[in-house]
């Protein structure tokens, strides 16, 4: 596996999307286990896309205006409801001492879905892993498996890494309930100029 695979990986991983925006959130407004439990959920919904443009699916994305719609729009009504979650629930970034029980399992599985949703990961996949695999080689298919799944553990390190800095900032927020209030608006705005984006691109 070549170091510039490795480097690539790691500066998509760190480029701000909605996978680092949702642990951001959780890790802030739930502290650093939700946070694990976020970059998990996003890191399991790259498995889909992963697995598409390995067995050539996501090439059916790119060529069916059909699949890519379908799934593109499903996505971006995902990122709206996400926008909205957050400004409905005054639990999603209430930062305070006394941390209310939240279940992880949902946590996960919101991360892994605003993954899934994206058909832009697939295409993504696509392009990403062949340049790093030869087709002609006898194991090209073993070898982008492997390249995906270290992909993925760069992911999860990488959001973990992510969540620790917000749980880290919670003691600062806490004594700033205003900060707290921009943050959640915040959030809220980033995922719903995702969501439109992705609803009015055309590829």
């Amino acid at each position: 596996m070549s170091i510039e695979f490795l480097l690539t990986s790691l500066v998509v991983v760190l480029l701000p999307g909605t996978g680092v925006i949702y642990t951001l959130a959780i890790g802030l407004g739930r502290g650093f286990r939700a946070s694990i439990a976020a970059a998990f959920g996003c890191t399991m919904g790259i498995v889909p896309a992963a697995l598409a443009s390995i067995v050539g699916l996501a090439a059916i994305f790119h060529t069916s205006a059909v699949a890519f719609t379908l799934i593109k729009y499903a996505g971006a009504v995902y990122l709206l409801y996400m926008a909205w979650s957050i400004l409905r629930d005054k639990s999603a970034l209430t930062v305070n001492a006394e941390r209310e029980p939240v279940s992880l399992g949902r946590v996960a599985v919101s991360g892994m879905l605003l993954n899934i949703l994206n058909p832009k990961l697939s295409l993504f996949f696509l392009a990403f892993l062949p340049q790093f695999v030869s087709i002609e080689s006898a194991n090209a298919t073993a070898l982008m498996l492997g390249h995906a799944l270290v992909f993925m553990a760069i992911t999860f390190v990488g959001f973990i890494g992510y969540g620790a800095c917000a749980a880290l900032a919670r003691d600062y927020v806490i004594a700033r309930p205003r900060v707290v209030s921009w943050l959640k608006r915040g959030f809220a705005g980033i995922f719903g100029f995702l969501g439109l984006r992705l609803a009015l691109t055309d590829t």
